[in-house]
């Protein structure tokens, strides 16, 4: 099974992300560490996320580099992962930073709180029943108090992986998933852009933007 972008895949592929964590950010698309990639995936949230600070809850944060480039742009981050390996990188990652990083499950996450935006990164796809999923984080979604107000999204970068055995998710499946929600859905292909992931690639690759 291919390496994605989170350390919540364990369910797909029994990996041990807690003995992975000491080498995950070597991965491209995953440390961010070359410029060119970590610029392409800024400019990327700086279109998903709000103009404005948020409150933007990352799930299957794994290291925490999309929740560095959020608290970056400003917006107010919690973070979420079953490895305590993982959390424990993503806290280093963003000390001082206003950032939060818990341990548990992104399928029903360990927070008392609503949030403006929910990112997630490559971790549906290998959860049990990702309608039931969708319908949870839905509900962890703060309304949009006033119209014009940029809050009330998921963020949802998925794809399907691998020619002989793929494992994933296809975007026509994610989004039909979304249709009950009441969402306005719009998708977002990424397959193109080899910045993104340090590489060409030929799989199915894409973001969607999911808005109360």
């Amino acid at each position: 099974m291919a390496k994605n972008g989170n350390s919540e895949t364990s369910a797909g592929g029994g990996v041990d992300w807690d003995a992975a964590a000491a080498t995950f950010d070597e991965e491209p698309d995953h440390g961010l560490q070359d410029p060119a990639v970590r610029e392409a995936w800024a400019a990327r949230l700086g279109e998903w996320l709000p103009s404005q600070p948020a409150d933007v809850l990352d799930l299957g944060c794994g290291t925490g580099s999309l929740s560095l480039l959020a608290a970056e742009r400003g917006h107010r981050v919690t973070g979420v992962d079953m490895s305590p390996a993982m959390v424990a990188q993503a806290r280093a990652k963003l000390a001082g930073r206003d950032a939060v990083f818990l341990v548990g499950d992104a399928a029903a996450p360990p927070v008392g709180e609503l949030f403006d935006v929910i990112l997630v990164r490559h971790v549906l796809w290998a959860l049990p029943d990702p309608g039931r999923v969708l319908r949870n984080w839905r509900g962890l979604l703060r309304p949009r108090r006033v119209r014009g107000a940029e809050g009330g999204r998921l963020v949802l970068v998925e794809g399907v992986w691998g020619a002989t055995n793929p494992a994933g998710i296809p975007a026509d499946r994610l989004t039909g998933l979304l249709t009950p929600l009441g969402l306005d859905v719009r998708v977002e292909r990424l397959s193109d852009d080899a910045r993104l992931w340090g590489k060409e690639v030929d799989d199915e690759r894409y973001a969607v933007v999911a808005v109360s």
